[in-house]
């Protein structure tokens, strides 16, 4: 996919390189340079081992030991804090995990409303408005005062992807989003992530190893040993 201009770059990585030192200097990201602009959904793919989940925490602000230069949405969050950089992730990036990390003890409206009170731009009633607004979005609104335990996998992602959402984030970075759902429930995931990027111009960038996941994105970054082919 190309660039233009009437889509703004939001992720830009300038020569990022990363090396892990257990036991031996080992180069696990090699000067990795890309773009990614508004609304586009990318998929990180290739052999496991190859850096990407690696490249997805840099990327995610998640982990700062790296060398080069991340720009997210215009801004340098190369050298921010650790103060700054939560703010930054809780305000403009929403996660989606292979496991959902929902809090098994909380309703599902209660899950998606956390990151939102966490914040605090809100009030308490704004935001829970506004959480089930993301349920409706994502087919989950009849089971808003369902407990999290009680959910089904399927269910539990989707809860998951509107507890990212919630703060209506810049970027969304998932972490094999499908890996742990079958076929049906992948698809939904996928159509899903698929409208919030056409749709709400939200841009989305997984790690994936589903090959037919991965096609269905509108760009595939491939990785190898490291590097970006």
């Amino acid at each position: 996919m190309q660039t233009t201009t009437s889509h703004p770059i939001v992720i830009e990585a300038q020569g990022i390189s990363k090396t892990f030192f257990d036991p031996n200097p080992f180069l696990v990201l090699d000067h990795i340079s890309f773009q990614v602009e508004k609304g586009a959904f990318v998929s990180l793919v290739g052999k496991s081992g190859c850096g990407k989940s690696t490249l997805l925490y840099v990327l995610s602000t998640l982990d700062t030991e790296y060398e080069g230069k991340l720009r997210l949405g215009g801004e340098l969050v190369t050298g921010f804090d650790q103060d700054r950089l939560a703010r930054f992730r809780n305000e403009h990036l929403g996660f989606v995990f292979q496991f959902h990390f929902l809090l098994p003890e909380f309703s599902a409206l209660e899950n998606v409303m956390l990151p939102a009170l966490k914040l605090g731009k809100y009030s308490a009633e704004e935001i829970e408005v506004r959480a089930m607004e993301k349920l409706r979005l994502v087919g989950m609104e009849d089971f808003a005062l369902k407990n999290a335990m009680k959910l089904s996998g399927g269910q539990q992602q989707r809860v998951a992807i509107a507890r990212a959402l919630i703060n209506d984030p810049m970027v969304i970075m998932g972490d094999e989003p499908t890996g742990n759902l079958d076929k049906k429930n992948s698809l939904i995931v996928l159509d899903i992530l698929k409208e919030l990027a056409a749709v709400n111009q939200q841009t989305i960038i997984t790690v994936t190893h589903d090959q037919e996941f991965a096609e269905r994105t509108d760009r595939i970054l491939q990785m190898e040993d490291g590097k970006l082919l």
